[in-house]
Parts: C-alpha cells; sequence; structure tokens
C-alpha cells in the first residue's frame, strides 16, 4: 500500500470510527450513523490506483455494500446499478449521483493525495470540480470572527470563502441569505440562499474540535428535513443522501 493508499484508508478508518461513536451517543441518529460507519469501512478496504478501469471495479463491493445495508431507496437503487454511471458521473453527465459519488470518493481522494490531475470538468472544487457537501467555521487568528471552508463531496478538498455569500449562485445580500438552527443542535445550522433556494450544513469546529463535519452532520438530520419542507435543496447531499 502506498502513502496516498494509506492516508486515505486513514481517513475513512478515522471517520468510521466517529460515526460508531456518534451512534451510541444520539439514538435518533443511530441508523444513519451506522451506515455511515460501514460505508467508510468499505470505501478504507479497497485496493487504489490511478487508472480509472481499476476503479470501477474497486467501486463495485461499494455499492454491494449499500445494496445490503443502505437506507430503503439507496439501496434499491444499488441492487439496479449499471457500471455505466460512473463514467457518466466522473465526466459529468450527470449530477446528484449519491452511488457513484460514494463509490468514486476512493479514488477521487487518492488521486488527490498523490497530486494527480482528476481530469474532471470545471466546478465549484478547483481540484476535482465537485460541489461542497458541508461549510465549517472555524478559529482565525484575526478579529474577524471564525473563518468559513467548505469541504469538497468527492474529493475531500477544503477552501476558504467569504462568511456572506452562497456558494451555488454568488448571492451576497445578507438579507437574502438566512440561517437557521435548532437549540437542541448547538453548532449545526443551515446556511440558506433565497435566490437559488439552496443551502448547505454548517458545523462550529470552535464549539468542539473533535468533530468531524461530514460524520456530525448526521446527528442534525432533523435540520435538513425541516429545511426541504420549506423549499431548499442541499447543494450536495450528505451521507444519508439528504
Amino acid at each position: 500500500m502506498d502513502d496516498a493508499e494509506e492516508r486515505v484508508a486513514r481517513a475513512c478508518s478515522i471517520r468510521a470510527a466517529r460515526a460508531e461513536l456518534l451512534a451510541g451517543k444520539y439514538e435518533a441518529a443511530a441508523e444513519p450513523l451506522r451506515f455511515a460507519a460501514g460505508l467508510y469501512r468499505a470505501q478504507g478496504s479497497v485496493r487504489l490506483s490511478a487508472d480509472f478501469a481499476s476503479a470501477v471495479a474497486a467501486a463495485l463491493p461499494i455499492i454491494e455494500f449499500v445494496a445490503r445495508a443502505g437506507p430503503p431507496a439507496l439501496a434499491a437503487d444499488a441492487r439496479d446499478f449499471p457500471r455505466e454511471r460512473l463514467s457518466a458521473y466522473w465526466g459529468g453527465l450527470s449530477e446528484f449521483d449519491y452511488l457513484s459519488r460514494a463509490a468514486l470518493m476512493p479514488y477521487a481522494r487518492f488521486l488527490r493525495e498523490s497530486g494527480i490531475p482528476l481530469g474532471r470538468p470545471e466546478g465549484p472544487c478547483k481540484v476535482c470540480g465537485g460541489a461542497p457537501w458541508m461549510a465549517t467555521r472555524r478559529s482565525a487568528s484575526s478579529a474577524d470572527g471564525a473563518m468559513r471552508m467548505l469541504s469538497c463531496a468527492l474529493c475531500g478538498f477544503e477552501w476558504q470563502t467569504s462568511r456572506i455569500k452562497c456558494p451555488a449562485c454568488g448571492e451576497e445580500d445578507p438579507k437574502k441569505l438566512p440561517v437557521f438552527s435548532a437549540q437542541e443542535r448547538l453548532g449545526a445550522r443551515i446556511e440558506a440562499c433565497e435566490t437559488c433556494r439552496g443551502y448547505l450544513k454548517s458545523i462550529d469546529l470552535t464549539l468542539d474540535a473533535r468533530q468531524i463535519a461530514e460524520i456530525d452532520d448526521l446527528v442534525s438530520i432533523s435540520l435538513d428535513l425541516w429545511a426541504a419542507e420549506q423549499g431548499f435543496e442541499r447543494l450536495e447531499p450528505g451521507l444519508a443522501g439528504l
């Protein structure tokens, strides 16, 4: 196993362990957290190389895991999954394909860790062109307040962005960028845009640096369900497919 492959496997293992820990603490979110743990275990176990054909073969056990253990809708999709979807997703011919994203995530992160260009169409992420699925707030050294970081759903690259700007449409009017939170989920919030009706889930890492945004996101799924009821759509689904 080379260094890049080992780093991807280690990152998956850390995320799986965090999901298992939280599953024991939050009964209401235990099911999606256990699924996330299993998904990361499956992703971390595949052998990785720079060859896309090998990546497709390595993706199949991940899809098989979702077919066995995923939420009903995702499991049904995984049981009837054509390999051609992977090529279409990688080539930018399809969007919001949860299964293709999950199956190719280890490959994308391996290429990024190896410094190999991913060769995908341009998009928000400057490394792979993917869309952000999480925002995080982190401590800054200046007096300007917390930094706002975005995390790519596919390759995991993170980049800093303006605290008042929609990542999807570029809206910068604070009056059109409402923030919603729930008292019982301190630190998690919905960052919405009334112009494009999109939103991101944001996790405040200044409260607890042990959090892993895409895992801790699952503890506050109720916020995503509420946002959907208000007519907002997440820019990129989280690990639960929401």
